[in-house]
């Protein structure tokens, strides 16, 4: 692949604007997040209040995204990323007057958070099945490599510039910033124009779900990675967001500092591979995407076996390396194997699957390692997690699921900026 051809969905108008919405978007919500730790910790300084407000926030989301499937089915996905860009603005708004104001209270809070949570229910399933109507269907991998690069290097920017608002003009003018980022993101997806799509006899909500759990469950590649996903991004947490700073901390030569160099040694795997994925096509991808993913168990395990910083990090680069291929293999066969009219559906129960045993990660890790010692369940989850790929990739739907042909794609436009 050409670097000419990298970058020409850049070329293509409506992903031009699209990709600006979504780098405004990725932005501020990489900011929000350290600001509104520090809003909740402003009102009330406690990690049980923080923890509150997280939970309001991810609860609705979990349990509206089959709902936001199909709304995202039914109607105009820009339509649908618009609408719910202004209402994140308006909570976001909401939450940073009232703090800004000083009136704030946890419950405020937990109430506009919990409607937030709503809202990005219906938005993902959008935003994650806009681009195949967005490009020709030979640009799918470098437009999703171009997302990534831009949503990888904004993990890193994004939540130091939020810390730097934060500290210079406070928590509350933090989260205003926010609130403005969803507004202009809203704006920019205006001129982006998709022919509206043919639209089937009307159904009910209901009937809808059941068309999306008979695909879903008949589709062998996608539930199996899915279930797979469940007990993956459950080991995933718990052992690298619950257990890995405790460990870190407590092992001579790591220590805090250290682990921030393990993460962003992971961010720069994500980005250094996005660029890789802009030149070289990615054949058979959720074989490479599974093979690749695998190699996230190595920090898990050295964490618990031999945590020695340089080893940590490279690790840890080699593994966000990995993340990013399956990243990139999953949406190609998502975006190229599932029909227009059901890819919103088949990411809402995607996320679902992905989602729902994460919370279990974030509360058992910590009693696990309490009674068995931290460095025998890493080691474990390490284990378990190699494993469960291999699992995976016994499945001969997984193995051999092929790119699709380049043929056009029905509510792709044509026209370039």
């Amino acid at each position: 692949m050409k670097w000419s051809e990298s970058f020409a969905p850049l070329r293509n108008r409506n992903f031009a604007w699209y990709f600006a919405s979504r780098f405004v978007n990725t932005f501020g919500g990489m900011m929000a997040n350290i600001a509104l730790a520090f809003a909740v910790l402003d009102i009330d300084d406690s990690p049980a209040a923080l923890g509150q407000v997280l939970a309001a926030h991810t609860i609705p989301m979990v349990v509206l995204l089959l709902w936001g499937g199909v709304i995202s089915d039914r109607f105009p996905r820009t339509l649908v990323l618009q609408v719910s860009n202004v209402a994140s603005a308006v909570t976001q708004g909401l939450i940073a007057f009232l703090v800004i104001t000083g009136t704030a209270e946890i419950w405020m809070v937990l109430v506009l958070a919990m409607v937030h949570g709503a809202v990005s229910a219906i938005s993902f399933p959008a935003m994650a099945s806009m681009v195949p109507q967005l490009v020709p269907r030979e640009q799918l991998q470098p437009a999703n490599a171009l997302l990534s690069l831009t949503r990888n290097g904004l993990t890193v920017l994004g939540p130091t510039v939020g810390a730097l608002l934060v500290v210079t003009i406070g928590s509350g003018w933090a989260l205003a910033v926010d609130a403005a980022t969803w507004l202009v993101a809203a704006l920019l997806l205006a001129p982006v124009r998709i022919p509206p799509k043919e639209r089937k006899a009307s159904t009910s909500t209901i009937a809808e779900l059941r068309d999306g759990w008979t695909f879903f469950r008949s589709t062998t590649w996608l539930w199996v990675i899915v279930l797979a996903f469940g007990a993956l991004n459950m080991i995933h947490v718990g052992t690298m967001q619950t257990l890995g700073p405790t460990v870190a901390e407590d092992t001579d030569g790591v220590g805090r500092q250290g682990w921030g160099l393990v993460l962003s040694a992971e961010g720069l795997g994500l980005v250094v591979m996005a660029f890789v994925l802009l030149r070289f096509r990615l054949e058979r991808p959720l074989f490479w995407g599974m093979a690749a993913i695998s190699l996230a168990s190595v920090p898990m395990i050295m964490l618990g076996a031999q945590p020695v910083l340089v080893a940590l990090v490279v690790a840890a680069f080699v593994a966000g390396a990995g993340i990013e291929v399956f990243s990139m293999g999953w949406n190609l066969a998502m975006q190229e194997q599932v029909d227009d009219d059901m890819l919103s559906r088949a990411y809402s129960y995607d996320a679902l699957g992905s989602f729902v045993a994460m919370p279990i990660g974030q509360l058992l890790w910590g009693p696990l390692a309490i009674w068995l010692g931290s460095d025998r369940v890493l080691v474990a989850s390490g284990v378990a997690y190699a494993v469960i790929c291999a699992l995976v990739l016994c499945s001969r739907s997984v193995r051999e699921l092929p790119r699709a042909p380049a043929t056009p794609v029905a509510g792709v436009t044509s026209g370039t900026s």
